[in-house]
């Protein structure tokens, strides 16, 4: 039966995009392909090419839609009320813990997944994950210079240093996690992250 039938256009396009992020997360982008997409979300290969004109416009697509909501959900956590900016940070990072774990992200570990598999493979696709990261980054650095002004936490060196730092420790924290199988290396980097930030031990 052709889903599609009587759906918003808007919800078709999110439908794929949602399907694909749940799959990709957990795949790979090379290893899903159109057909497994399109299966799972109900759609034919029309309405696909309708709204994207290939795989790769998709992946960019898929990656734009995925930053677009991990930085909102970014901004929330980062203006929690009754909080330090500090406390507002390691929230942050054990979600990031929480979500990006060698188990079932349901798509939340996107950008940890496809970051080095797609960097060579499109140019588009790398400059969305490079916009998204930028993105991120500029964030923790807002984050860590308001903590700074607030008397919460306290760095050597400057905010965008230390954000790129904190963000480049965690990402590769969340690669060792998945080939150990174990989250003992994000137990060391939130180690990590408490001595450059100069906070406490937990």
């Amino acid at each position: 039966m052709n889903t599609t039938a009587h759906a918003e256009p808007g919800d078709v396009r999110d439908n794929i995009l949602a399907t694909g992020q749940r799959l990709m997360a957990g795949k790979g982008y090379s290893a899903v392909g159109l057909n497994e997409i399109l299966s799972a979300a109900g759609v034919p290969k029309g309405s696909f090419y309708h709204y994207f004109g290939s795989k790769d416009a998709f992946g960019e697509a898929l990656l734009d839609s995925y930053f677009v909501d991990y930085l909102a959900d970014i901004d929330a956590t980062l203006a929690q009320p009754g909080m330090t900016m500090a406390q507002r940070l390691l929230s942050y990072f054990e979600t990031w813990q929480r979500t990006q774990s060698f188990y079932d992200c349901q798509g939340k570990c996107l950008a940890v997944k496809m970051a080095a598999e797609v960097a060579d493979l499109s140019e588009a696709m790398r400059l969305s994950i490079k916009r998204g990261i930028d993105g991120i980054v500029s964030r923790l650095a807002g984050a860590i210079d308001a903590g700074v002004a607030e008397g919460s936490l306290t760095i050597v060196g400057d905010a965008n240093t230390a954000a790129s730092s904190l963000y480049q420790l965690w990402l590769g924290a969340s690669l060792v996690v998945k080939t150990q199988r174990s989250t003992a290396p994000f137990d060391m980097a939130m180690t990590t992250t408490r001595q450059i930030l100069h906070l406490s031990p937990a």
